[in-house]
């Protein structure tokens, strides 16, 4: 993902900061908890389409 994008992307619940996750091709938002998934190098900013981080993810574990 282009990091230019990265930088101007917000979570759209809390306009926080995402970061990335590339392993996962996800974006997480850690206020949230959620990761929203990357399809096709797309960023899928839906609430319906993110998951919920497992405990660990919340712990950076």
């Amino acid at each position: 993902m282009d990091p230019k994008l990265l930088d101007i992307l917000a979570c759209p619940l809390c306009k926080g900061p995402l970061h990335l996750n590339a392993d996962k091709s996800e974006l997480i938002c850690k206020a949230d908890a959620l990761a929203f998934p990357v399809r096709d190098g797309i960023p899928v900013m839906l609430e319906s389409e993110a998951r919920t981080l497992t405990v660990d993810e919340r712990l950076d574990k």
